[in-house]
This record gives C-alpha cells, sequence and structure tokens, in this order.
C-alpha cells in the first residue's frame, strides 16, 4: 500500500527475534486482539474435526496464541530476551519446542500455515506451532496438489494481516477446494477496501459482517508520512479517523463471513 513501511526484510528471517525487535517499539497488537476473536470462532464453529488455515501466517504467532497459554506479551518477552539472543536459530528451536509443548491447551485446533516466507514456515512447523505448512503464491498460482488437498478439511480461514497483498484471487482459489462450510475471519487495516473479497466470498455462499464502530489497534505509525498516507486513505474510504488514524495508529476492522 503507498505509504506504507515496508517490513519485508523481517518477515523471513530463520526464527521470529528480528520480528519482535522490531515491532516492539510500535506496539504492534492484533494478533493479541484476534485471540480472542479467534478463539470464540472456533467454538461457535463447533466442528470436532475443525482444521483452521492462517493465511499469511508467518511465525506462526496466531496458531501460538490461540492453541497455547500465552499472551502476545508473553512472545514479546520470549524473544527479546537477552537469552534468546545469545542463542543460534538451532538452539532457539530446540528451546521452543518444549517451551510451547508445555504450554499447549488441550483444546488446541489443527492449524495450517500459508505464507510465501519459506524459512517462517520452517520455523513455525519445526516447534510445532503449525501441523502443515504451505508456500503457495495464490496470487500468482493455483494451489498445489498438497494445498489443494488439505482445503478438504479447512473449516476456519483467519488472517491478521497481508490483506493489503491479496485480492479475491487468493480467496477464490482456496474456496473452490473446501469440501466441508469454511468461515472466514479477517482483521483487515482500514486503509485497504475488503468489499472485493466480501464480493468473493459471496459468490460462495457466505456472508460478511462488519462493525463499523468497533476497531482494533494494529501498530503505531513509523512516522508523518505515515501517518498522512494512512489518514488520506481512510478519508477516501469515506471513513473517520478521529481518535484512530489521526491519534496515531492503523486500526483494523475485523470481517467475519458465515454462510
Amino acid at each position: 500500500m503507498h505509504g506504507m513501511a515496508s517490513f519485508d526484510d523481517i518477515y523471513d528471517r530463520p526464527d521470529p527475534r528480528a520480528y519482535f525487535t522490531r515491532l516492539a517499539p510500535l506496539s504492534y497488537e492484533i494478533p493479541h486482539h484476534a485471540r480472542a476473536v479467534f478463539r470464540r470462532t472456533v467454538t461457535e464453529r463447533a466442528d470436532p474435526g475443525l482444521t483452521v488455515l492462517d493465511l499469511c501466517c508467518s511465525y506462526g504467532i496466531n496458531a501460538a496464541l490461540l492453541n497455547h497459554d500465552l499472551t502476545l506479551a508473553d512472545l514479546y518477552a520470549h524473544y527479546t530476551s537477552p537469552g534468546a539472543a545469545r542463542l543460534t536459530t538451532a538452539e532457539l528451536i530446540e528451546r521452543d519446542k518444549d517451551f510451547y509443548a508445555a504450554r499447549r491447551r488441550p483444546d488446541a485446533v489443527r492449524v495450517l500455515g500459508l505464507d510465501i516466507a519459506h524459512h517462517a514456515l520452517d520455523y513455525a512447523r519445526a516447534v510445532g506451532l503449525l501441523d502443515g505448512v504451505h508456500s503457495d503464491n495464490l496470487e500468482e498460482h493455483v494451489p498445489g496438489p498438497a494445498l489443494a488437498a488439505a482445503m478438504g478439511d479447512v473449516g476456519l480461514i483467519t488472517l491478521t494481516g497481508g490483506a493489503s497483498f491479496l485480492s479475491r484471487r487468493t480467496f477464490a482459489a482456496l474456496l473452490e477446494c473446501a469440501r466441508r462450510p469454511v468461515w472466514v475471519s479477517a482483521f483487515v487495516i482500514r486503509t485497504v477496501p475488503y468489499a472485493p473479497i466480501a464480493s468473493c466470498l459471496a459468490g460462495f455462499g457466505l456472508t460478511t459482517r462488519a462493525d463499523p464502530d468497533r476497531t482494533y489497534p494494529q501498530r503505531l505509525f513509523t512516522g508523518p508520512e505515515e501517518r498522512r498516507a494512512a489518514i488520506h486513505a481512510v478519508r477516501l474510504a469515506g471513513l473517520d479517523p478521529t481518535g484512530r488514524e489521526a491519534d496515531g495508529r492503523y486500526h483494523t476492522t475485523l470481517y467475519e463471513s458465515r454462510p
């Protein structure tokens, strides 16, 4: 998105330490808000064999918060600690296997991850956060055989970041492979239009609802230029930045799509 800072260099490292170190000063917090929403949605979905597909999953942070007795603050502390800084990636992975296993919730659900960041996927799979990983770029290609087969078990698609890089192509490609009712829960920054994706989902029998008066803060702006661009984009969308973007943070809207 025009005017938005790039964090491409932290999304595909061998482990998440740089990710948390860079985002901590910006108070990146949307996974924190998503944790309660996704847990509630899993309960409402009421499917004993439910598989969740987390879009733009990165290092498996949503899966960590969904399936473990952890908060986002816990993860910031874990990955920015002096002890973590002294470890090699291999040592960190071994430590994290035990870290997550000890905090696994008894009601944990199966979570798959989809992202084009191969190193991040490898880490999330290695430490046990994701039960399966897929790196298909659905903006450019149809799903490969493995992802197409995996979608047969997916009943919930989640998204907390990356909506600015996705179009209806990704969602159509996934839902065309679905073999059971799929719900979608997506947190989308207010500078990004979601209507084209909601229209696509409608074509698969899903109704999308959102409360425009309820927003969730995502992170602080990196500076005045990003703030100005966000306020401009929000106003172009017919939204009011007062108390939200005007106060220095991106805000997201939760879109929930169900049959």
